[in-house]
């Protein structure tokens, strides 16, 4: 189908409404960690925390992620996304509020991991439901609803600044957030694709976590190692190492932010165009070259440009990977991406972990050519990617 032409689904029904209601779920939990994440400092500092209370919560958060992420999948599979996005759009929009009003650690943790588990159930069932939408259509859109998950994560942190700017505390900041998007949510679910006529009366059988599964997990995860090295380490590589002004060095970060954006954007017609093997290879390749070349000649402008084509090369990995997940078997979508997810979720926990530990032996630009070499990894393996028969 030419790109431009309105895409219509059987009988001739418009899809434009489920593509748009899609892209505001991802949209939505975009915002919601751009402003929680904004927000973390007012949090510290309202609680007093030291440093390593404070990572006892965010730890909190990634074990709900990952719990949740183990019923998510058999949820979604179960009574279709269609039927549990909405819900679970609306209990993590309000979720995201008692963080900001926790009085004390316990109650911090307990809070952000209660937001870890129903965050959960948000990602996997939108994510299945884009492959369903994806499919419906005839064409890649997977990209592009990432890529709005990261314009929903520049739109979060605009709202987080903006509240502190006024002086606003965290509570009232996620307040707003996570209530108007509540309500928002409630409105988009009702332009998704119709759900199944009937519910299974019987869980589905539990995924099995195929080789072919954890390879594509094992992509997921390099691809999100690499995001998370240059969200924790691109600026300090260039204020520390290069010696660039705190100016600069943030230009940096912002560069590779603004790229992976972008590059998501137009994932979805690279996708069309070359196909997801050749696409994913490809940005592997651009991803490992512009970084370890930018980290060989050692300069602050070779580095924002390195940072820069290392963002567009990782931009269109991760929603390919999803796809090719959700593509692989539909009947068990949800349980295919929950499974994969946690694989790959696991690298933005481990990536700056990782990268840190061996910058303590090596140096940080060494240890920067991990994600270089995870980069050529994926690109090696982009074959595991193509489309099932």
């Amino acid at each position: 189908m030419p790109p431009g032409r309105l895409l219509t689904g059987p009988g001739g029904a418009s899809l434009t409404g489920p593509r748009l209601a899609v892209s505001f779920f991802f949209l939505a939990l975009g915002t919601l960690s751009g402003a929680w994440a904004t927000r973390i400092p007012a949090v510290k500092q309202d609680l007093g925390l030291s440093n390593g209370q404070l990572a006892y919560g965010l730890f909190a958060l990634t074990t709900g992620l990952i719990v949740g992420m183990r019923f998510a999948g058999r949820l979604t599979d179960r009574f279709g996304s269609a039927r549990v996005i909405t819900p679970a759009a609306v209990v993590t929009a309000l979720a995201v509020i008692p963080p900001g009003y926790a009085p004390t650690l316990p109650l911090l943790i307990a809070s952000l991991f209660l937001y870890g588990v129903v965050n959960a159930s948000l990602d996997v069932s939108m994510n299945a439901h884009g492959v369903e939408v994806e499919r419906a259509c005839g064409r890649p859109l997977m990209s592009g609803f990432h890529g709005m998950y990261s314009v929903g994560g520049l739109l979060g942190a605009g709202v987080g600044g903006l509240f502190a700017w006024f002086g606003a505390g965290a509570g009232p900041t996620l307040a707003t957030t996570g209530v108007t998007l509540a309500l928002t949510c409630l409105l988009a679910g009702r332009h998704l694709l119709p759900p199944a006529p009937t519910v299974r009366e019987n869980p589905p059988p539990r995924t099995r976590r195929t080789g072919w599964i954890i390879l594509i997990g094992v992509v997921a995860f390099a691809g999100l190692v690499g995001e998370g090295a240059a969200v924790d380490w691109t600026a300090v590589y260039l204020f520390e190492d290069l010696h660039a002004s705190q100016g600069v060095a943030a230009l940096g970060f912002a560069a590779f932010s603004t790229a992976m954006t972008v590059g998501r954007l137009a994932g979805d017609r690279l996708a069309l165009r070359f196909g997801p093997v050749r696409l994913v290879r490809v940005s592997g390749l651009l991803a490992a070259v512009s970084l370890g070349a930018a980290l060989l000649v050692g300069q602050v402008p070779a580095a924002v440009v390195g940072f820069t084509l290392f963002g567009l090369g990782l931009a269109t990995i991760v929603p390919q990977v999803f796809s090719a997940a959700g593509n692989h078997d539909p009947e068990h979508a949800g349980a295919s991406i929950a499974q994969v997810a946690t694989i790959g979720y696991a690298g933005l926990v481990a990536g700056p972990a990782l990268i840190g530990g061996a910058a303590e032996i090596v140096g940080l630009p060494a240890a920067l050519g991990i994600p270089v070499l995870l980069a050529a990894f994926m690109s090696a393996s982009a074959g595991a990617l193509r489309p099932p028969r």
